[in-house]
């Protein structure tokens, strides 16, 4: 039987680690998978050329899969997002001049996304009472987990984004960069970016995604959607080498070689040093190093599963930022871009846990919790977002009417 030849397109970042690792150890091989990995510079080139079928499959942002299939892309071709690449990985990084005055309002070394979030909120009030330029953060990508979690914690801190402070969409690559040179005051990225600003001089960690929204999806596997209905087989082979593979770089045994592989030029190409600190959850902020359990999650707490859920909560940011307007249709455009069932399909011959339901209330469980699944058991959480919202899937317009008014 001839191999399933397959090309991934990924980006230089931490958490392309479950991929990379389906080839480099061999997991995809083992599935009977010839997977090519083709590094690339923007996630506009990922998008365009996944469009084009240039890939097959592709490391993507989360959300996305869901604005192509909702037509906000340039070239309009069907995607699905069969399965989740970890929960987390994501930081906000700020400019040493910014922390200095964020340390004065009351910001800590700890990462607390509500304190210095309301420090924050204090400088740029002060700002525009001085009459100050705003504050201007970047972000990889209008339609990234990155824009939304920083947009939701500004708000949620009384910040108005596009009004009190600029967004402004910059390569990840670029950002420690224009931290140091003063074009930006800081940006939300996945790692190492963030790290290196602080291993340069040029940054400090304000806070993290994981304590923004605890256990949040990041990045996904996308798949072409005619490619997947047409090779069936492949596809399911292939959920079955990642999902191998998130069992491995879950091992802390194997995180210095995970480290080790993701250095490596073809991948993401920078020290070591700059990327243990998301796998051991050590996380150097500036100041001190504090230990953040679920920076990165790749295996534990359902961490692949691509949770319908976590579509629509992403589809109810881009109705509040004016991407596009919630009708019926676009809801469940979105809903119907994840795609649990072929994750089910393809992962019920290894008898693992599996989720008992395709959605779940965002923000309920406060406490890590054994919930309903078939195979071995699975806990899920703790989950939820630092002010304490929830997001109930079966709610929509109502959450998104909360929303409308803290914008």
């Amino acid at each position: 039987m001839s191999a399933h030849r397959i090309t991934a397109g990924f980006m230089p970042l931490l958490d392309g680690a479950l991929v990379v690792a389906a080839k480099e150890k061999g997991f995809a091989e083992a599935e009977n998978i010839d997977l090519a990995l083709v590094r690339e510079t923007s996630w506009a080139n990922i998008r365009d050329r996944l469009a084009v079928g240039h890939f097959q499959v592709a490391h993507m942002l989360a959300p996305l899969p869901i604005a192509c299939n909702l037509g906000l892309a340039p070239l309009a071709s069907p995607m699905i997002a069969p399965m989740a690449l970890g929960l987390g990985g994501n930081a906000v990084t700020v400019s040493n001049h910014l922390w200095d005055e964020m340390s004065a309002q009351g910001a800590a070394p700890d990462l607390n996304a509500a304190t210095n979030g309301a420090a924050l909120g204090r400088v740029v009030a002060e700002r525009g009472r001085l009459g100050k330029p705003r504050l201007r953060f970047a972000v990889v990508h209008p339609h990234s987990g990155h824009n939304y979690e920083l947009r939701y914690w500004l708000a949620a801190c009384g910040i108005k984004p596009d009004k009190e402070v600029e967004i402004i969409i910059l390569p990840p690559p670029l950002m420690a960069d224009a931290l140091e040179t003063g074009n930006i005051d800081g940006y939300c990225v996945g790692e190492p970016w963030n790290s290196a600003a602080v291993a340069l001089g040029r940054g400090h960690i304000a806070t993290v995604k994981a304590a923004i929204w605890r256990s949040s999806p990041e990045k996904v596997l996308a798949a072409q959607a005619q490619w997947a209905e047409e090779n069936p087989e492949a596809l399911a082979a292939l959920l079955r080498a990642v999902f191998r593979a998130s069992l491995w770089c879950a091992e802390k045994a194997n995180r210095e070689e995970l480290a080790a592989l993701l250095a490596n030029p073809a991948y993401v190409g920078k020290p070591v040093d700059w990327i243990m600190p998301a796998l051991s959850g050590d996380i150097r902020t500036g100041e001190k190093i504090v230990h953040v359990d679920d920076f990165f999650v790749p295996f534990a707490k359902a961490a692949t599963f691509p949770w319908k859920s976590h579509a629509l909560w992403f589809y109810t940011q881009m109705v509040r930022w004016g991407q596009i307007a919630h009708t019926q249709s676009h809801a469940a455009t979105a809903r119907a871009t994840y795609r649990p069932d072929l994750y089910r399909a393809a992962l019920k011959p290894l008898g693992v846990a599996l989720p008992g339901a395709n959605a779940k209330v965002e923000g309920a469980l406060k406490t890590a919790t054994p919930v309903g699944s078939s195979g071995a058991s699975l806990m899920l959480g703790p989950d939820g977002f630092f002010d304490g919202g929830l997001f109930d899937p079966d709610e929509i317009a109502a959450y998104i009417g909360l929303q409308e008014k803290s914008k």
